[in-house]
């Protein structure tokens, strides 16, 4: 006998099975069932035999598969330095609205499992976690727990991962799937640049635009585990977990809670996963105070004068910027206690009256005289061991302090003292100035990896944001370190990489773009000779990667020559102008046959208008540019297209008579053909993007 259950999206349904009340397996995820699928057949339709060599039983691969129900891969629990030895046994089913709530007991340890799920038709993503609660009156102690188990498709032969390193964040790799468990994992205490609590998985006949794919990630902050299991028997398990360097109890006052699994499916390739992703950030996870408002371009200081601040400097870029069109200006690190360098001052969140003797008010004022609102950086988890504060506070710091990082040390949230501390800082610059926004980074990896350092730093963004509920927050670490929809709970923009080099920003926006939508992708055109990097780029290449995100500027803008102030000008009108399709409508990643052309576009809802963003990064292999076949578009529609940027086409890569499009005419083609054809853009140099617009006949 088995009980099923089923969840449903308009893209995908998801079925449940338990045999004999044990944990239940997901048997069936894939494209919607039918209203009167009988459940109890497909269920039984999936058992198998077992063959030579095996146990008499085939154990099931439930939602946290149990070593004492027989299964031989990897546990989904870990108690006392052990597997959990666990038998659970379903113990109630109660009503949730809008979801699942199933309750399993273990009766010789004395512990419960629950189970949630809650699926989001409006978005077509799945939330699932779960959590285990003593019902004993001894303390467990839980090393580690996996939210809800999937199974990964049999029609997949590869996972597409997300990795990469400090100015070289969320860069694709594609694994083979093969017998044996792969696993990725965070010790950072922050989700990292290098390793990434999400992956997609496409199914053979799939490609960014077309066929079935999977997506799940993990929303958490902190250390976290991916695990991919193929078995011997051809069976696959995904799992993710957060991580911890030490056992956590478990009381009865006190369960253990894994965080939240977001998952999706698609039939329109991995786009349709990333779009799912990004409805639900949209509608689901972000809190803005003002969710009508436009998503202000910024001017940040910090590549222009670093650590040495001078108001009449600052005031002088304020104006500056402001003439441009700049919506928001950001004073960065620097202007606090006797910070001179990094080596001093975090800790201290006093203004540095050396450098600003009569405090921010002028130029705060100043900036808001100019039309523009103000934002600040801050650090207020790290502390410099040259402080006020660490000399005050030696015990406040997190793990044993022997080695630094960015020559700081880190805060203990978990005490209601550095809580308070911190909180009552914050919130004193905040009531003194008119500040609406704060830029929040994090620039070292933590001595101690435990769940409650990032719990309470939930809960200090959320009472900041509940005392002042106008400001805004961007999540910076280092760049790209600590992104995940954990922390867009509590913040409203991040900051994709500290690389403000146009050509591997626009690939660092292509892997970002499969779970975070453009309109909180923070990506600034960056100054004439890129800090990290040591390159140059054209200011229409640098305008371009930027103004497909949140756009923004992070330069000396003393530096700008009169045409290039112009074409900065321009671009973010531009920007403003195309700012609601590109925040409001769906991003589709192209499949491009010349894999030196990364390529996306933007649609707005009805598949009236539309943008083309095609980057050539390196030489193509071909003389021709190989036609760009675009999607999303209404097939019977016809499309008015046009090249924006005609004067970037070289004469000597494209000599002679041009077709139309490249001569700068508007060509009207339908959407069939633009989907099934292609454009044909210009032959270019690299770092070129074209831009190609297009709106409705």
């Amino acid at each position: 006998m088995n009980r099923c259950w089923r969840l449903d999206t308009p893209a995908q349904t998801l079925v449940l099975a338990s045999w004999n009340d044990r944990l239940p397996e997901i048997v069936y995820w894939s494209a919607p069932l039918p209203e009167d699928e009988d459940l109890q057949a497909l269920a039984e339709s999936t058992r198998m035999a077992p063959t030579g060599g095996m146990l008499d039983i085939v154990a099931d691969l439930s939602v946290a598969p149990e070593q004492a129900g027989g299964f031989l891969g990897h546990p989904a629990i870990g108690r006392n330095g052990l597997p959990m030895q666990s038998y659970f046994l379903l113990e109630t089913a109660p009503f949730v609205e809008n979801g699942l709530h199933l309750i399993y007991h273990d009766a010789p340890s004395q512990t419960q499992y629950h189970l949630h799920a809650r699926p989001d038709p409006k978005t077509d993503v799945i939330e699932l976690w779960s959590s285990l609660h003593n019902l004993g009156e001894s303390p467990c102690e839980v090393d580690f727990m996996a939210a809800p188990v999937l199974p990964a498709p049999q029609n997949s032969s590869e996972i597409l991962e997300f990795s990469g390193r400090w100015c070289g964040e969320f860069q694709t790799s594609r694994v083979p799937w093969a017998v044996g468990a792969r696993m990725r994992e965070s010790w950072e205490g922050r989700t990292s640049h290098t390793d990434f609590p999400g992956i997609m998985i496409p199914t053979t006949a799939s490609s960014e635009t077309s066929g079935e794919a999977f997506g799940l990630h993990l929303g958490w902050s902190g250390g976290h585990r991916m695990i991919a299991e193929e078995l011997s028997d051809g069976r696959r398990q995904i799992q993710f977990a957060a991580l911890q360097d030490a056992a956590i109890p478990v009381t009865k006052d006190r369960p253990y809670h894994t965080p939240k699994l977001y998952v999706s499916r698609s039939e329109r390739g991995m786009n349709g996963v990333s779009q799912a992703f990004h409805s639900h950030v949209r509608q689901n996870i972000l809190r803005y105070a003002d969710a009508d408002r436009p998503r202000p371009v910024h001017y940040n200081c910090w590549e222009a004068v670093y650590f040495d601040h001078k108001p009449d400097v600052l005031m002088d870029l304020a104006d500056r910027a402001a003439d441009l069109g700049v919506e928001r200006f950001v004073l960065d690190d620097g202007w606090f206690g006797q910070r001179d360098d990094d080596t001093t001052s975090l800790g201290d969140w006093s203004v540095d009256r050396r450098k600003w003797p009569d405090g921010l008010g002028a130029l705060v004022e100043k900036v808001k005289a100019r039309g523009m609102t103000f934002g600040l950086w801050v650090e207020p988890e790290m502390v410099n061991e040259e402080s006020d504060l660490y000399r005050a506070h030696p015990d406040w710091m997190l793990g044993t302090g022997r080695y630094k990082g960015r020559n700081q040390q880190v805060l203990s949230l978990r005490r209601p003292d550095v809580q308070d501390f911190l909180f009552i800082q914050i919130d004193q610059l905040l009531t003194e100035y008119d500040i609406d926004y704060l830029k929040w980074d994090h620039n070292r990896a933590l001595p101690s990896v435990r769940p409650d350092q990032t719990l309470y730093l939930y809960r200090l963004l959320d009472r900041i944001r509940s005392a002042h509920p106008n400001v805004e927050i961007e999540t910076c670490a280092s760049g790209g370190g600590r992104v995940d929809f954990g922390i867009l709970e509590h913040t409203q923009r991040f900051w994709a990489s500290d690389s403000n080099d146009a050509y591997e920003r626009w690939k660092i926006q292509r892997g970002a773009s499969y779970f975070f939508p453009p309109e909180i992708t923070g990506s600034h055109i960056g100054p004439r000779l890129c800090h990290t990097s040591g390159r140059q780029f054209s200011m229409d290449f640098k305008a371009t990667v930027a103004g497909s995100r949140a756009m923004g500027l992070e330069m000396d803008l003393r530096e700008l020559t009169e045409t290039e102030a112009a074409q900065v000008k321009q671009a973010i009108a531009t920007f403003k102008a195309r700012r609601g399709l590109l925040h409001n409508g769906d991003l589709h990643r192209l499949d491009s046959a010349d894999h030196n052309v990364l390529a996306e576009m933007h649609t707005n809802p009805d598949r009236s208008e539309f943008v083309l963003f095609a980057g050539q990064m390196q030489p193509s292999a071909q003389q021709f540019a190989r036609p760009l076949r675009l999607s999303g578009l209404d097939p019977e529609t016809k499309y008015n297209i046009r090249l924006e940027n005609v004067d970037a086409v070289v004469e000597v890569m494209n000599r002679g008579p041009k077709n139309p499009l490249i001569a700068g005419e508007t060509v009207t083609l339908s959407g069939t053909a633009l989907m099934h054809r292609g454009v044909q853009l210009p032959n270019s140099f690299p770092n070129t993007i074209w831009t190609v617009t297009g709106e409705r006949q």
